[in-house]
């Protein structure tokens, strides 16, 4: 059965430290280099998410309301 256009899935086996590799055609769409950050998101009942690498600049900009013109203190 193919994928919808844009969605994927994989899967990924967790090591004895807790790491996983994220798969190579996994980084690939995503643009995910060696010594990238991640943000990782979890929801007991939802399960773990990674968003896309410019969450972080949303997060930053509604954190610090750099958008609306917020103190930046």
């Amino acid at each position: 059965m193919p994928n919808p256009e844009g969605k994927y899935a994989w899967t990924a086996t967790v090591g004895e430290k807790g790491q996983i590799v994220i798969p190579k055609q996994a980084r690939e769409i995503f643009g995910i280099k060696p010594g990238d950050t991640l943000l990782i998101l979890g929801d007991v009942e939802r399960g773990i998410a990674i968003p896309n690498k410019g969450a972080f600049t949303n997060l930053f900009e509604t954190a610090f309301d750099r958008k609306n013109g917020g103190d930046n203190q």
